[in-house]
């Protein structure tokens, strides 16, 4: 298929999109470019055939002009992005991605592949959380996704087929790093300064996905047939990473050497808890087979940190974390306050 991925240029566009290449699609690419110049190391072969240049709010139908597929990627991403500014957030993240799936519709395009967000669901004691489970979202980023999903299912009909792919929470490496994610960051501060800081006091749970495998629940949705999936929500990852944060952290001590587990002053619980079930994607998406586990991922993170000679200067820079870097663009006047480019380029 010809498909359009959103998002490209970021952390899980720049892995998923080889990735695509590799299973034989034609793969574009729409990106604004915020994250684009912000790498580590080498970037391979994006996989990319044509490169749009466009704010996700400006997409046009001739954008999507032969296109068979989209993976909208695209958003302010994360809870601390997504509070810079909660109606931003709402314009970019929800009414920004059903405009993008109208358009689509318009121009003919049959399947819309969203990334959604296990951060839906917010708070949770007890079982595992299946697809059926009651969205208890605490921020901006988690309520613009539950809002996205309700409006494109008001979209789907034999013509347009949705899918709501609900992500993990991403850890591993990708050259557009991101480090305002937890096992990364925890990895992060191991590598750079002997310590694993918990900024919390580490009780909450969390479901993790590799973002290799993230990307490939993506192209197996594609492989699928469109009717299995039409209209579905699928929870992305796997119940053996359903860990606490403290978990986390006690696995990044015991694989990079000669550092501890600390806590920042005045640490507090986080609201944000919950473990999820995965058996509907075990069921529904056999095609998806997760090859990472968190330990791999952690040992893949330090071995590329100590092969990029990943200083403190660059984790704690703007790089890496979406909220400095957009920060650092609204402060050298490249960005209006709305996060538009002051500079326009179409490509």
């Amino acid at each position: 298929m010809r498909v359009l991925v959103t998002g490209n240029l970021g952390y899980v566009g720049t892995v998923m999109t080889p990735l695509l290449q590799g299973d034989g699609h034609e793969v574009w690419g729409l990106d604004t470019g915020y994250f684009e110049d912000c790498v580590l190391g080498e970037l391979g072969d994006t996989g990319i055939t044509r490169q749009i240049v466009r704010d996700i709010r400006e997409v046009e139908a001739s954008d999507l002009s032969g296109v068979d597929a989209v993976v909208h990627l695209a958003g302010l991403s994360n809870d601390p992005t997504g509070e810079l500014n909660p109606r931003l957030t709402e314009e970019i993240n929800l009414h920004a991605t059903v405009r993008l799936a109208e358009v689509s519709k318009l121009a003919g395009v049959e399947r819309f592949l969203f990334a959604s967000s296990c951060s839906i669901y917010g708070q949770s004691e007890g079982e595992a959380l299946t697809e059926e489970a009651a969205f208890q979202p605490l921020t901006a980023y988690a309520r613009s996704k539950v809002g996205a999903e309700a409006a494109l299912r008001g979209l789907a009909d034999a013509s347009f087929s949705p899918v709501y792919l609900r992500n993990a929470t991403a850890y591993g490496f990708s050259p557009r790093l991101r480090f305002d994610i937890v096992v990364n960051n925890l990895t992060g501060w191991a590598v750079t300064t002997g310590e694993v800081k918990l900024m919390s006091d580490g009780r909450a749970w969390r479901p993790l996905v590799h973002v290799e495998d993230m990307s490939r629940a993506f192209a197996a949705s594609l492989r699928a047939p469109r009717e299995r999936l039409h209209d579905t929500a699928l929870n992305v990852g796997r119940e053996e990473d359903n860990f606490q944060v403290r978990s986390i952290a006690e696995a990044v001590a015991g694989i990079v050497p000669d550092c501890r587990v600390t806590f920042a002053d005045g640490v507090s619980a986080d609201n944000r808890n919950y473990n999820v079930s995965f058996a509907r994607i075990r069921g529904l998406l056999p095609e998806f087979q997760p090859r990472w586990d968190v330990p791999g991922g952690i040992r893949q993170l330090h071995q590329a940190f100590r092969a990029h000679e990943l200083s403190y200067e660059q984790f704690a820079g703007k790089d890496f974390t979406r909220l400095k870097q957009l920060q650092h663009l609204l402060d050298r006047d490249e960005l209006r306050g709305d996060l538009t480019w002051k500079k326009v380029v179409r490509a």
